[in-house]
């Protein structure tokens, strides 16, 4: 079973700003931003990462250097987990983008959604880059692994979309804070959603159990019925 662990970037001076930033360069983390994710970086310290791949853009590789703090691990980066292409929307303040029309699309049927202008795309294109590239890299790093993604709120929250099984319609359901973890486990046959924007949590129960390797066993794929007792203190 590949765990992947979702990160969302600190917060960002766009963020603070209620900037929508999209690829705009040189947007980085504020002072809050940088502490978010030294947190993290303590947080996540026992969990040892097969890799950490980054979006391409400041504010994730920022994120990604807090992680890598003390670890022999070359970081990664991988343009399918960037930001959605918001277009003529980027750079633009949100309390402007709430009165144009597409909004209510964004809001509320976001697989129609395509953002305006040239360099512009769907947020459905958005849904499948993201999630071929986890895939990509389950593949590459094997059952075993636990690896981390550092990405931005709408990707990841599209690509949970997907681990849950909803439709992209639903994605705006789903909250996923600046600096927090979401983890999914995907299986032979289907994903478990394992955290969803946890920005707090203890993570022992992320750290694989120091046993010797096994083979896969059919259950492996199966959901517990009744909910089971947890993970292992």
């Amino acid at each position: 079973m590949t765990t992947v662990i979702l990160l969302r970037h600190g917060r960002t001076t766009a963020n603070a700003g209620g900037v929508l930033a999209g690829w705009s360069p040189g947007v980085r983390l504020d002072e809050t931003g940088e502490a978010q994710v030294r947190a993290v970086g303590e947080r996540l310290a026992p969990v040892p990462l097969a890799a950490v791949v980054s979006s391409p853009l400041e504010r994730c590789r920022q994120t990604a250097d807090a992680v890598l703090a003390g670890r022999d691990l070359e970081p990664a980066t991988d343009e399918r987990l960037g930001e959605c292409r918001y277009g003529d929307w980027t750079g633009r303040p949100l309390k402007e983008l709430v009165k144009e029309p597409m909004w209510k699309v964004v809001q509320q049927h976001p697989s129609a959604a395509v953002f305006p202008g040239p360099e512009g795309e769907g947020l459905a294109q958005t849904q499948a880059r993201a999630v071929a590239a986890v895939r990509d890299w389950n593949a590459r790093l094997g059952p075993d692994a636990v690896w981390l993604a550092c990405s931005h709120g709408d990707v990841i929250k599209a690509v949970l979309a997907d681990a849950l099984g909803i439709h992209l319609d639903q994605f705006q359901r789903i909250v996923v804070d600046p600096a927090s973890i979401s983890v999914v486990t995907y299986t032979d046959t289907r994903p478990f959603v394992v955290r969803m924007n946890d920005t707090g949590g203890d993570v022992a129960a992320l750290v694989p159990p120091k046993k010797k390797r096994r083979r896969r066993r059919a259950g492996d794929s199966d959901a517990v019925v009744g909910g089971g007792a947890g993970a292992t203190p």
